[in-house]
């Protein structure tokens, strides 16, 4: 196995066939293929190239079949598949039309159009997807805005919280997610057009009318000018893929510490046979919450050696731009497996509210120490009363007594030590948090 994207065996935990065809070969070339056909008619509407000829290439490339072994030798030769894609549909074109096939571009115009083309469908599939997936976490959030846990911080238990507050948290992110994506298409989905230095010289002054015309074509913006070597907008979108896998990491992590023996306050799935162990019968390991985590990391790799692209040399670069072909396709397929896992998991995932007020019953009221100290506040100095509660604390950890009864004994302060043991009165403003969370949308 050389490459776990492509694996029979590990596929399915990292690459969505249906993304990880988007970046096959023949989609590649059909894309491309699809931008030399939408160039020839843009240029024949706008009498750049005559009519005729753009209706004949447009009708060649419908029914041309590619000779893979050939454009894999010329890109190898060349560098890139264009130059040895051209001479295939020239060839199958004939006649006079087969000169302005290509008319005016130059190879990166058709290899960046043809790649927008594809992440405007990766982003749309995306944007559905996190729909999804913030709707069952707007449904988590709800159904569980009463069922009390145990907040941790640092890894220390720290005060009572709700789990739909902890769902409502997992969401936050993805509605951002959301609205950066809404705010960088303009600057993404855009027709990339300039001939081979950037000028559009070979067009006389109809350049931008052609790129205008081509962008109309495809259904794509105009940018201000052409972008060989402004790699921003795909930087901004390998970051927000990092991100949005970095959102989902977060809630894989919760979830795979939530699913520790020792807490089991959750589980990944009903299902007794899902992440069973091939030697210790009674595990129920915690993989899809292990795959977001993995995926996470190393999108954030991958982030990073894709934003050296933007490292390009004058008016058109090499070595930058064949390093995004390296990199943009695991980052998309990598995020993609991860949005899937995480609609997985949050639709199956098992909520143990018991052992929630079980864990919370063995730590002694500990976690409730915060509010005993801000209780006592009210009649005795903040700084006495933090005294008063750490004594409490170091004497319940020792006797295993609850720590309001512990207190109880130290202090005639009138508080109503009984009350204070309830840990759903000191959830301060979960619900009202509930609440503006979902109301994002």
């Amino acid at each position: 196995m050389t490459d776990p994207f492509d694996s029979e065996i590990y596929g399915g935990l990292f690459a969505p066939p249906d993304v990880k065809a988007l970046f096959s070969d023949a989609h590649h070339v059909q894309t491309m293929l699809l931008v030399e056909a939408a160039l020839a008619r843009a240029e024949a509407k706008l009498g750049v190239i005559p009519a005729e000829v753009g209706a004949d290439i447009s009708r060649a490339i419908e029914t041309f079949t590619v000779d893979m072994a050939g454009l894999r030798e010329g890109t190898t030769s060349a560098g890139l598949p264009i130059p040895a894609l051209v001479a295939q549909l020239r060839k199958s074109v004939g006649s006079d039309a087969a000169g302005y096939v290509h008319w005016g571009a130059t190879s990166q115009d058709i290899m960046d159009t043809a790649l927008v083309l594809v992440l405007r469908d990766v982003a749309a599939r995306l944007n559905d997807d996190i729909v999804k997936l913030s709707d069952l976490l707007a449904a988590m959030a709800e159904r569980h805005r009463g069922t009390i846990m145990l907040a941790r911080t640092r890894s220390q238990q720290a005060a009572p919280t709700s789990f739909g507050l902890k769902a409502a948290g997992w969401r936050g992110p993805l509605v951002r997610h959301r609205q950066r994506l809404a705010e960088m298409e303009p600057r993404l989905l855009v027709v990339q057009f300039g001939s081979a230095a950037g000028t559009l010289a070979p067009l006389g002054d109809r350049g931008i009318e052609v790129m205008a015309g081509l962008a109309q074509e495809l259904d794509l913006g105009v940018p201000p000018l052409p972008w060989h070597t402004q790699r921003d907008n795909l930087g901004e979108f390998a970051g927000w893929l990092a991100t949005l896998a970095g959102s989902l990491g977060k809630i894989g992590q919760d979830i795979a510490l939530l699913a520790q023996t020792e807490v089991a306050e959750v589980r990944e799935s009903a299902d007794p046979s899902r992440g069973g162990s091939s030697t210790l019968p009674q595990k129920s390991n915690p993989i899809l919450s292990e795959a977001l985590i993995t995926l996470a990391r190393y999108t954030s790799g991958l982030v990073g050696t894709l934003h050296q692209s933007a490292v390009q040399e004058h008016e058109r670069g090499g070595p930058g731009w064949a390093l995004e072909w390296l990199v943009i396709p695991k980052l998309v397929i990598a995020t993609s497996a991860a949005v899937t896992h995480a609609i997985t998991l949050i639709e199956n995932l098992q909520v143990d509210s018991e052992r929630m007020s079980a864990n919370m019953a063995a730590a002694n009221g500990l976690f409730l120490a915060e509010a005993a100290s801000f209780a006592l506040s009210v009649h005795l100095p903040r700084t006495d009363a933090q005294a008063l509660v750490k004594t409490a604390c170091r004497r319940a950890m020792g006797d295993g007594r609850h720590l309001m009864d512990i207190l109880a004994g130290l202090t005639d302060a009138p508080v109503d030590w009984t009350a204070l043991k309830d840990p759903a009165r000191y959830i301060g403003d979960a619900d009202a948090l509930i609440d503006r969370v979902l109301a994002e949308s």
